[in-house]
């Protein structure tokens, strides 16, 4: 079905490649290098990683500290959250290693035209919206990157009749040298400053979106955004935002009270999403998808009502901007568990709305005191309450709400200090909720 790719996959057979990171997105991507041949090397931090799932594959396995210790071979497949410019990459291709990684190689496989959606916010859901409008549009769509399936083990099954969207991460764009046909960039505001150099390095990595587009490309853009609204596409450029919303209805097409997410951020993300696909499917499969569409996990997600508080589940909320974004969809008396690892963002912004949304602000994690001098520093500050954990939070949160308020989880910070990830903080939050 997919010709580049058969062709692809023989080029592999004999030769020496490492990947590194073994994670569980990586796993499918060592699986198809050594059916095809490859001599895999996986590469990984955790010393004690699980080496029978390796062993019968003939995977070699470097584990442990000095894991990036003489990295090379013919081709080298870079984790995301790996520097392109660290130094064990450029002595690997001082080496004459062609240095990668599965979305790079999907990029320049892919037969059918993708949908690339980034952003500071926004990117899961509006990335979530394009695939099903374009699925009740009929289109047969195959949704990716950091969302669904690992799309390069996927490439051989396409064919051009089929439709990628894929949700792509600073991290990722780093070094890309490829663009989609549409490209979508929700917002732009300072985020994963703990990673990039500075906010430049940031917005630059997303800008690679747009970058090697052509001018039959398209770009979608926040038009309300001041870092976006600056872009321009090499293409055809289109803005969404504010000026495409009159007496209620967005572009003459859909009503905002159709739309069942909470909050004006959840508007501009239906808007991107209209943007990106109107045209190529019919107006009535957009509307479809409006009706149906209510919310991806994590995300301002509802989670129950217990004795009248509504208890509300945006664990993906790991900085300050998405936090304020979440809080503005929410009428007052919001009892906020915030705090975690932060991303040496400021908490300003975020701060600055207690006094008027929050009821009750639970800190817990590293950041908890960094948070919370922060939140002394407004006049009508309200109640802090510093927790052990989300567990104590959750008890003392369901303790001091009373029927009509809102118990939000919206760390502004990411989990790691202790979850693994923001989907496994979330979850737990979920099992504490369900169990008052």
């Amino acid at each position: 079905m997919n010709p580049a790719f058969d062709t692809y996959i023989q080029s592999l057979t004999g030769r020496e490649v490492t990947v590194i990171g073994a994670g569980v997105s990586n796993s499918p991507l060592i699986r198809m290098l050594c059916s095809a041949g490859a001599r895999v090397t996986v590469r990984d931090r955790n010393p004690a990683l699980p080496r029978e799932e390796w062993d019968d594959l003939g995977v070699g396995l470097c584990l442990g500290e000095n894991y990036l210790d003489g990295v090379g071979g013919d081709v080298v497949f870079r984790t995301p959250g790996m520097r392109p410019d660290h130094p064990a990459l450029d002595s690997a291709r001082a080496g004459g290693s062609r240095v990668t990684s599965e979305m790079e190689e999907f990029f320049a496989l892919c037969p059918c035209p993708i949908f690339g959606v980034t952003g500071s916010d926004g990117k899961t859901t509006t990335t979530s919206l394009i695939a099903d409008m374009l699925a009740d549009g009929e289109r047969k769509v195959h949704l990716g990157g950091n969302i669904g399936m690992p799309l390069l083990t996927r490439a051989g099954e396409m064919s051009p009749l089929d439709v990628c969207v894929v949700e792509l991460s600073s991290f990722q764009l780093m070094d890309m040298t490829r663009s989609p046909h549409v490209a979508v960039i929700t917002n732009l505001s300072p985020n994963h400053l703990d990673w990039h150099r500075d906010m430049n390095e940031y917005t630059a990595a997303k800008r690679r979106l747009l970058d090697f587009q052509s001018a039959d490309d398209c770009a979608v853009l926040n038009g309300d955004n001041p870092l976006t609204a600056a872009l321009r596409g090499r293409g055809r450029t289109k803005y969404f935002g504010r000026h495409a919303v009159h007496d209620g209805m967005i572009d003459g097409l859909l009503p905002i009270s159709d739309i069942r997410l909470p909050g004006w951020y959840n508007v501009e993300n239906m808007m991107a999403a209209m943007t990106a696909v109107r045209g190529i499917v019919s107006d009535e499969a957009i509307l479809e998808t409006v009706r149906n569409f209510v919310g991806v996990e994590h995300r301002n997600q509802w989670v129950a009502t217990v004795g009248g508080v509504h208890y509300y589940n945006n664990s993906i909320g790991s900085s300050p901007a998405r936090t304020v974004a979440t809080l503005h969809a929410h009428a007052g008396r919001v009892l906020l568990i915030a705090g975690g690892r932060d991303k040496k963002v400021p908490f300003d912004e975020m701060v600055n709305l207690l006094p008027d949304h929050v009821k009750v602000l639970l800190l817990i994690g590293e950041a908890a005191g960094q948070i919370e001098a922060a939140a002394r520093t407004v006049q009508n500050c309200p109640p802090i309450v510093r927790c052990e954990d989300l567990a104590e939070a959750v008890a003392q949160a369901h303790m001091l709400a009373t029927p009509g308020d809102t118990v939000l989880l919206s760390p502004a910070c990411t989990a790691f200090d202790q979850y693994r990830n923001f989907e496994e903080r979330g979850r737990h939050f979920v099992e504490l909720v369900g169990a008052l």
